[in-house]
């Protein structure tokens, strides 16, 4: 019998992942979430932990979200209980989950607050790929999915090492710049998450100049750095982002636009949302740095 599983390791990762989460997702016959038997109940403030939540088997004992998470679509059933960070005190303490968790509360007093009410806080934080199994797990024991979230992180840490070794014998890496929002212009420094993502897609990421998270530019600094590579991480209102940078005065010179490597129309959540869809992230945007480059999955 011929075997049709995906020889190249990447691909084979990317497919036991896919079915891995897919699976996580459990529903009964009219499209609920199964109830959640004996494990605590959970409020996400944080859109990159939903995703988590749900990609290790523990979407059913989400009982409430902020408006900002938004995937997989079964999410769309969970009460709404706030905005990122920001939660309605009231809110949580007419739904008394067991836990509320985040990567960062938009006030420093809020925790303590949760904790007041009697409900777990926990905080888990993402500020490169690399912390992205370790948040896996933390969750996984949290809800008590330890082996759904040990595996999950397992085969997300083998893909980030595979994207790293590519990475590292890449040549002649081609210089990004991910045009993040348009007025003003911002973009990742060197602290930056997509900074990483860049990395580990073998590209440069011509704001690692900046000890920064994320900064304003101008487009004078852009137009000198000559990016080989320009994503646009928003959607235009009229036309599209990418040909309003193709079409910017004075920016005719840039590598990206002679050699027409400018993108938009991108799903941001893989790029700039820590998640279980990290390697899908990269993979895409190593394809836009190396259209040509067959070993890319």
């Amino acid at each position: 019998m011929r075997n049709n599983f995906p020889t190249n390791p990447l691909l084979a990762l990317f497919f036991s992942i896919l079915l891995f989460m897919a699976a996580g997702c459990t529903k009964t016959e009219d499209g609920k979430p199964h109830a959640a038997a004996g494990k605590p109940t959970i409020v996400s403030l944080a859109p990159s932990l939903t995703e988590m939540i749900f990609a290790i088997g523990a979407g059913n004992q989400l009982v409430g979200r902020t408006t900002a998470c938004d995937w997989p679509a079964a999410v769309a059933k969970v009460p709404v209980v706030g905005s990122f960070g920001r939660p309605s005190l009231e809110v949580l303490a007419a739904i008394h989950p067991d836990m509320v968790v985040d990567v960062d509360l938009a006030d420093e007093e809020m925790g303590k607050k949760i904790s007041a009410l009697g409900i777990q806080q926990e905080s888990i934080t993402c500020k490169s790929p690399d912390d992205i199994p370790a948040a896996l797990r933390k969750l996984g024991k949290l809800t008590g999915h330890t082996r759904e979230a040990d595996s999950l992180a397992n085969s997300i840490s083998e893909g980030l090492a595979l994207f790293k070794n590519m990475a590292a014998h890449q040549k002649n890496k081609k210089s990004v710049y991910l045009e993040i929002w348009n007025d003003p212009f911002w973009t990742g420094g060197k602290g930056s998450y997509t900074s990483a993502l860049i990395a580990c897609a073998g590209g440069r990421n011509i704001g690692d100049v900046v000890e920064k998270e994320y900064f304003e530019i101008s487009q004078e600094w852009v137009i000198e750095k000559s990016p080989e590579v320009i994503a646009c991480m928003y959607m235009a209102k009229e036309s599209s982002a990418a040909d309003n940078v193709m079409n910017r005065p004075g920016w005719s010179s840039i590598a990206a636009l002679q050699h027409h490597q400018v993108y938009d129309r991108l799903d941001n959540n893989l790029f700039l949302r820590p998640g279980p869809r990290v390697l899908e992230g990269i993979a895409r945007l190593r394809r836009m740095i190396y259209p040509n480059d067959r070993a890319t999955p």
